[in-house]
């Protein structure tokens, strides 16, 4: 065992000692048959934005949109290259591409090694980097550096930051050894899905959605989920996205739509209660980012506990910046909430988080 005592609230060990799928495994042949149950008019939407959206990095700093670039071999970029300067009067013209791309920019998947904790695995006192059923950072989620542990100076603000490189690490590499993206590649992340429209109910203001207002919004448009469903949640956040053509207004990015709010216990207990095995959402982080409510006290605190609870306690999957415009108004006119989901993450070993394309089929 990777640990002696697990979070309060959490269900590590529940899929097996070594599982790293989490809530996922609860979409079986069942839950897929009942997607496919779902599939009435042979519809296919796209639910993915265009992945150089939102444009620049208003939404994250550390987050910049793809760049593509030819291939080469040697000096010569494969873009519009006739092959006739390798092989003697060749007519073929090849055209060869490759892409610097953050994997979380735009339409993605966050994998359960994407948010951990500091925990105390051991009972020993001791903070440790810890993932999903004890995976832990440095041993299963590799970086260059050790960061170390947060120190606070005399005023309570973070304190001297001395990461040390880790030995053998290149400087620039990162590898899951566990918790990596590609288990949920390989799992497929297909079977029903219902959407709750936040927006057609509470409009697209900036505003946080606990429980209550989670309950009374899937009252509202006729939604309810079963264990094994994937949720997803319209604020017509993506849909502004996709109408700043790739010049993003930050204020309005930062100041528009529902959010979760993540500081609602109500609300944890209901993911937990609910059994959904996916959490997917159209704005940047599904919670309110940064929170609107934290300790005044000092106390210690997850700055995105929803992510916390779900990627780090329950090993749920979510999903962030959906386009779910479309979906929503086709759903919407033929009185239904669920459908068809596949969306696959790209089956790339050890990344913690993909774009994705997902597709809806009604």
């Amino acid at each position: 065992m990777r640990w002696k005592q697990r979070p309060p609230g959490s269900n590590w060990g529940e899929f097996g000692p070594d599982d790293q799928l989490g809530r996922a495994n609860l979409i079986g042949p069942e839950q897929v048959l009942k997607g496919v149950q779902e599939v009435r008019e042979g519809i296919s939407l796209c639910l993915s934005l265009p992945l150089d959206l939102p444009g620049g990095n208003a939404l994250n700093a550390r987050r910049h949109p793809p760049r593509l670039s030819p291939t080469r071999n040697g000096e010569r970029p494969y873009v519009n290259f006739p092959l006739g300067h390798v092989y003697a009067g060749a007519t073929d013209v090849i055209s060869d591409d490759q892409v610097l791309l953050s994997l979380q920019y735009s339409t993605q998947w966050d994998s359960l090694a994407h948010v951990g904790s500091l925990f105390d695995t051991e009972g020993d006192g001791q903070l440790r980097t810890t993932y999903y059923n004890g995976y832990r950072g440095h041993e299963h989620v590799l970086g260059p550096v050790d960061h170390g542990l947060p120190a606070r100076d005399a005023d309570g603000a973070p304190g001297p930051y001395r990461p040390v490189c880790c030995a053998g690490r290149p400087a620039d590499a990162s590898v899951a050894r566990a918790l990596g993206v590609e288990n949920l590649a390989r799992k497929g992340m297909q079977g029903r899905a219902v959407l709750v429209d936040l927006a057609r109910v509470y409009g697209t203001d900036f505003q946080d959605i606990g429980y209550d207002q989670l309950m009374h919004a899937m009252a509202q448009c006729g939604a309810t989920v079963e264990p094994g469903d994937m949720l997803l949640l319209r604020t017509g956040f993506a849909g502004l996205v996709l109408s700043m053509q790739g010049q993003p207004d930050a204020h309005r990015l930062h100041h528009s739509c529902a959010a979760l709010d993540g500081s609602d216990p109500q609300l944890l207990q209901w993911i937990t209660d609910s059994g959904i095995a996916a959490l997917i959402a159209d704005n940047y982080a599904v919670e309110r980012h940064p929170p609107t409510r934290v300790p005044q006290d000092g106390s210690p605190y997850a700055v995105v506990p929803l992510h916390e609870h779900c990627l780090f306690k329950l090993g749920l999957p979510l999903g962030e910046l959906w386009y779910l415009d479309e979906l929503a108004d086709a759903l919407h006119a033929g009185g239904r909430t669920r459908f068809l989901l596949t969306a696959p993450p790209l089956r790339l070993p050890g990344a913690v988080g993909s774009p994705v394309t997902p597709i809806a089929t009604l």
